[in-house]
């Protein structure tokens, strides 16, 4: 009996034995449920959605700006547009015609550009002198173009002065040059080509031995007469611009010559 209760008491001390370990591989293992929405981290970090916005937003480049339509070309010098075109820009380099004046044999010289609002010339000459020692008196202020043109036309005057009256005129009386003015003097009117040293007014001629020449003052029939109408024809073909007596009564006591440009080189000559 002694030896079945120890046996008994042995066996209700000893540790029950631990269950065999599970042989089933990792893979098949279940894994736990999802955690509820609630136990989930704060989600979606904003910010940094945002931050990406901003990103996206700084490497997306600007709309493309567009180029403005091409100004419009140049308006014309003779188009008038805010202040007047100085001279200097509307009249082309003379110095061919200088060298042509200087071999004719005419004093000029050059004298300051001439501006006065929509009057003027950039490079206008004092004539003094014609070819053959003929005076201008008084002195005419006159671009080179014009003054070229009095000069060829007077070696003609002198050629006409010898057959009709026996000697050549000596002296130009002068009436105008240039002057800021309308044409007719008429402050209303187109400016004249006096207005840019383009144009001369001739009273009259001295011839020695003779009393003075006025235009439209001499008598019909006589030397001076013919001599005045073969002068007054002959300058049609140096300048652009002859009128005299007859014309209207603005001209009716001088020749008024100028060298205005017309469309296909019309001339008026009355």
């Amino acid at each position: 009996m002694g030896a079945t209760l120890v046996t008994g008491q042995a066996a209700a001390q000893a540790p029950a034995a631990p269950p065999p370990l599970s042989r089933v591989p990792a893979d098949q293992v279940p894994l736990p449920p999802p955690r509820p929405e609630e136990a989930r981290e704060p989600a979606a970090k904003e910010p940094a959605a945002k931050e990406t916005t901003k990103e996206t937003a700084k490497e997306t480049p600007p709309p493309a700006v567009p180029e403005p339509p091409p100004l419009p070309p140049e308006r014309p010098a003779d188009v008038p547009s805010g202040p007047a075109p100085t001279p200097a820009a509307l009249v082309p380099d003379d110095a061919a015609c200088l060298r042509r004046l200087e071999r004719l044999g005419a004093k000029a010289e050059p004298v300051a550009p001439l501006s006065d609002g929509m009057c003027g010339a950039a490079r206008p000459l004092r004539v003094t002198e014609l070819p053959d020692g003929v005076v201008l008196a008084p002195a005419a202020t006159l671009t080179c173009t014009a003054a070229e043109a009095l000069a060829r036309w007077s070696t003609e005057v002198r050629v006409i002065g010898e057959r009709t009256l026996g000697k050549a005129p000596r002296t130009f009386q002068i009436g105008g040059s240039y002057e800021c003015r309308g044409q007719n003097h008429d402050p209303s009117a187109k400016l004249s080509e006096h207005a840019f040293a383009n144009g001369v007014d001739v009273m009259g001629f001295t011839v020695d031995g003779r009393p003075p020449i006025a235009v439209g003052a001499t008598k019909e029939g006589t030397p001076e007469a013919a001599f005045a109408a073969a002068v007054r024809a002959r300058a049609c073909a140096f300048f652009r611009t002859v009128l005299g007596p007859g014309s209207d009564p603005a001209h009716a006591n001088h020749l008024h010559l100028d060298e205005r440009e017309r469309q296909s080189g019309h001339r008026l000559c009355q």
